[in-house]
């Protein structure tokens, strides 16, 4: 606020500077020739009676009349306005008339009331700039801060004005995602811290039995019966067993996918992914020096998220990115049946053919990650991304190039 406070502030010194400098231009000119016009008029007439022209008046708008005197004394002292010339030696008497408008008093009206026009104008967007978008913005300014404290649980009260519409809107939307995301992580956590404790409980019971038997037969007071012997040895085998199930269970939970992937499925045009793709990784790929081509398509339409189906080529394309050589990238097209393929391909792929595999599994990462920071769940919500929009994907390595393919259904 203080900085529109001090363009304002600059605005109207500016527009008082052009003010004061236009009145003294006009000023200036009125007080010369330009501003007496019939003094032009009349310097005309001389110049022409000087070099013997014959005097046409009907051309001229201030000078009326032109007498020859022959003494001064012949000047009357009427009450019109004239003025007194020696031509070639001879006395000439120039009468004229001067109208309200051949002073400047008219433009110099003129011109203020314009300039007032403007400044009045200039006022006024300000001030409208002023009250409905730096205002509002201004009460807005910490809302991205709160958000990022947790302070999600209040909705954002709309503007009443369609600058910031979408903006209070969209904030919302982010709001109600982050309250989501939050409680479905509170719910995460409460599944399982049950399941922690519930599967300690359960686990105790046949470590119990099998702490009991081993002793029993650490002891020897088995040692003389070989049948009981054999049935505790069975217990322990089968006790060891039931542990196993439940340590599957912990490791099943700790994979299973805690992510909420919504997924709108809609028909939607190959052009609309790729124009996305575009506008972002060929500035970005030129900037790391790497090769970006995009094959030749036929446009068509495709089912799934439109918007999901970008974030899964741009997966793709970080990866490889990142776990290529940086010479090149591609984006090549083709159809089988009713799928549109789109495959993602860079060279320098060290990965080896073994891990393939195992590169869509959640938290996996293959030896060619190197120092690359990351989770191992890029390729993993991919998969479950296209899964959800009822295609698929999947990889292949062919000399040193890896090549990563999803298949669209179309519409």
């Amino acid at each position: 606020m203080k900085s529109f406070r001090r363009l304002l502030v600059t605005v109207i010194v500016c527009m008082a500077v052009i003010t004061v400098a236009a009145n003294l231009i006009l000023i200036h000119n009125n007080e010369g020739d330009k501003g007496r016009p019939y003094r032009v008029e009349a310097e005309r007439i001389a110049y022409d009676i000087e070099h013997g022209k014959e005097i046409d008046l009907s051309g001229y708008k201030y000078v009326k009349e032109v007498v020859k005197l022959e003494t001064l004394n012949d000047l009357s002292s009427g009450d019109s306005d004239h003025m007194v010339k020696v031509i070639n030696g001879e006395i000439y008497l120039f009468d004229y008339t001067v109208s309200a408008d051949s002073l400047n008093d008219k433009e110099l009206v003129v011109v203020n009331i314009c300039l007032g026009i403007v400044f009045v104008f200039l006022l006024l967007i300000l001030l409208y700039i002023r009250h409905r978008i730096i205002k509002p913005f201004n009460r807005m300014t910490e809302l991205p801060a709160e958000l990022a404290k947790g302070n999600i649980t209040a909705p954002i009260e709309a503007e009443k004005n369609k600058y910031f519409g979408d903006y209070i809107w969209g904030m919302n939307l982010l709001r109600e995602k982050l309250a989501k995301d939050r409680q479905q992580d509170l719910e995460s956590k409460k599944n399982n811290k049950s399941l922690i404790l519930s599967l300690s409980h359960d686990i105790k019971t046949p470590l119990g039995i099998i702490e009991l038997n081993s002793k029993a037969l650490e002891r020897g007071l088995y040692d003389n019966d070989k049948e009981k012997k054999d049935r505790i040895a069975g217990v322990i085998n089968e006790k060891c067993t039931e542990i196993k199930s439940y340590v599957d269970q912990i490791i099943k939970a700790s994979k299973d996918d805690v992510l909420e992937l919504d997924v709108n499925n809609k028909e939607f045009y190959l052009s609309e992914v790729i124009n996305s793709i575009k506008s972002v990784y060929l500035d970005k790929l030129e900037l790391l020096q790497t090769k970006f081509s995009i094959g030749a398509y036929s446009d068509c339409m495709l089912k799934g998220d439109p918007d999901r189906a970008v974030e899964v080529i741009q997966n793709l394309l970080e990866n490889a990115i990142k776990y290529g050589d940086g010479k090149e990238v591609s984006i090549t097209f083709s159809r089988e049946e009713n799928s549109q393929l789109i495959s993602v391909v860079n060279t320098g792929c060290t990965l080896k053919d073994t891990e393939l595999p195992h590169i869509f599994d959640s938290f996996w990462r293959g030896s060619n990650t190197g120092a690359n920071a990351g989770s191992g769940l890029g390729l993993y919500i991919c998969r479950q991304l296209m899964n959800r929009m009822g295609g698929e994907i999947f990889a292949e390595i062919k000399d040193g190039t890896m090549i990563v393919t999803t298949v669209f259904p179309m519409a």
